[in-house]
């Protein structure tokens, strides 16, 4: 999948800047949504709609950063019917988390 982005990537920069562009935004998908639930290994998210959200292999959510009812802004692309997070940010106005120097932003 990297070396698809990188292919991608030079296309965009040197030959055929709108079609790549519209094949690799293709790829990804945006949703925003409501926390239900984050499973205890830190891998999941459950929205209250059902959507499940798996974090990449070897990634896993800061304890503590996202908690039921938070609003996310979800960017993810979709793999075996998986949705495998991209991106991951609290909706603009959420509070921030209660603990200094941690950011919600990224995971």
């Amino acid at each position: 999948m990297k070396k698809l982005f990188l292919a991608g990537l030079v296309a965009v920069l040197g030959f055929a800047p709108a079609f790549a562009l519209a094949q690799a935004q293709a790829e990804e998908k945006m949703l925003v949504g409501q926390v239900q639930s984050v499973d205890e290994t830190g891998t999941q998210i459950t929205l209250t709609d059902g959507t499940k959200l798996l974090t990449p292999p070897g990634s896993i959510l800061r304890p503590g950063v996202l908690e039921e009812g938070m609003v996310v802004v979800a960017v993810y692309r979709e793999e075996n019917g998986d949705k495998i997070l991209t991106k991951l940010s609290l909706r603009q106005g959420e509070p921030a988390p209660s603990t200094p120097g941690e950011s919600p932003k990224r995971f």
